[in-house]
């Protein structure tokens, strides 16, 4: 597929702003943030659609507090179910292509090997369930979509594990993390260019899985980024990592044991190899320490 204009829409996140940082040169995007496109209201979703009239849209807007949206269930849903579904009967009423970003938590974590696009999915929680009504929403839309699950997803900036663990090893000398939760963490920028290339492939319809290659615990996940850390010079003291179970660290939303995702199939049909995490990890670090560490 070729475009000439495409729509990034929740271009103030982490994934959206490496969406916009890596868009492809032959096309003419444009990134809104919540502020500019609220896809949870009707009309401004067919508004911006009319003003912009893109080819393409690449949908990064969603409610990510996983525990809040226990909380606050109308609001994940706004965003997450609502919104997607919005904009999808809206991309298909005018032809657009829809590429919508999604979560390995509409699954339950109870398989013992990575997950298939089409693997039965059952959400634990409000969070997972409302992107999961999300999904099925640009399913049912007529829509020419592509929906792509992804996990553990980090970046240089925003809110994400690995920024709150260089943080952490910089005030404690001990950090405790669960290692009895298995995934596989996502570099944003690398999954930008894939968002990217789904868009633009011609045979890509449907739901794709990506991460970034290894099936490792949070604590597996947490002694990577502190060994990286210190090797670049973002951290000086070798903090203690200690392992813990899930029932240690009680949360208000019950996240899934198990989510690594199957990405072969995106892997075939774009002629990828999935990254390690741990280069992918290094990589993001070594960016940071060039731009002075963390502010």
């Amino acid at each position: 597929m070729r475009s000439e204009r495409a729509l990034v829409l929740g271009a103030g996140g982490q994934l959206g702003r490496a969406l916009m940082a890596c868009s492809p040169k032959n096309l003419s995007v444009t990134g809104l943030t919540r502020d500019e496109c609220d896809i949870t209201d009707r009309t401004v979703v067919q508004q911006c659609l009319d003003q912009l009239d893109p080819q393409l849209v690449i949908n990064a807007a969603a409610y990510t507090a996983v525990d809040d949206a226990e909380d606050v269930p109308d609001r994940a849903f706004s965003i997450n179910a609502h919104g997607p579904e919005y904009l999808a009967t809206a991309c298909a009423q005018r032809s657009i292509r829809l590429v919508h970003v999604s979560t390995d938590f509409v699954f339950d974590g109870q398989a013992d090997a990575p997950y298939s696009p089409d693997a039965l999915t059952a959400p634990l929680g409000v969070y997972g369930e409302s992107k999961w009504q999300g999904d099925q929403a640009v399913e049912a839309s007529g829509a020419n979509h592509v929906i792509v699950r992804t996990s553990w997803v980090y970046a240089a900036s925003g809110r994400n594990f690995v920024l709150t663990m260089l943080r952490l090893m910089r005030e404690r000398p001990v950090v405790r993390v669960v290692n009895d939760q298995t995934g596989a963490p996502t570099l944003a920028r690398g999954l930008a260019e894939i968002c990217w290339s789904l868009a633009l492939h011609p045979k890509a319809h449907g739901t794709f899985h990506w991460s970034d290659a290894g099936a490792i615990t949070w604590y597996d996940f947490a002694c990577g980024i502190r060994d990286e850390a210190l090797s670049l010079g973002l951290l000086t003291t070798p903090v203690s990592v200690e392992p813990i179970s899930t029932e240690a660290f009680p949360t208000k939303a019950k996240r899934p044991a198990y989510s690594v995702l199957d990405a072969s199939q995106t892997a075939e049909i774009l002629g990828l190899v999935q990254r390690p995490w741990r280069a992918a990890l290094r990589d993001m670090l070594g960016s940071l320490a060039e731009q002075g560490g963390m502010t």
